[in-house]
């Protein structure tokens, strides 16, 4: 998966209200960035790279597995598979996201 299908298969989960009321962002380093913006209304998931509430830094593999649900959230988290900076409690409203 690259990083438009992606940001596509994101926006599908996220739908018009995800419930993060918080800026999101996914940054997959030289893959580019897909964010979720759970302030807006209805929420938006773009690649426009900018300053997020959280942020988790991982490789675009890992966020498809998180996307096709072969990688739990938590799971990846505690592996090391992912670094998660600024207010975590958003990064833990990941499941119901993803």
């Amino acid at each position: 998966m690259d990083m438009t299908q992606a940001t596509k298969h994101l926006r599908n989960k996220v739908g018009a209200q995800s419930g993060l009321n918080a800026i999101l962002k996914f940054d997959c380093g030289a893959d580019g960035v897909a964010v979720i913006d759970g302030r807006a209304t209805p929420n938006t998931v773009d690649n426009a790279d900018r300053e997020a509430d959280c942020t988790v830094s991982l490789p675009l593999a890992t966020l498809t597995d998180l996307l096709t649900g072969e990688l739990e959230p938590t799971t990846g988290f505690m592996m090391g598979k992912f670094k998660v900076s600024g207010d975590m409690s958003v990064a833990l409203k990941l499941q119901r996201v993803i």
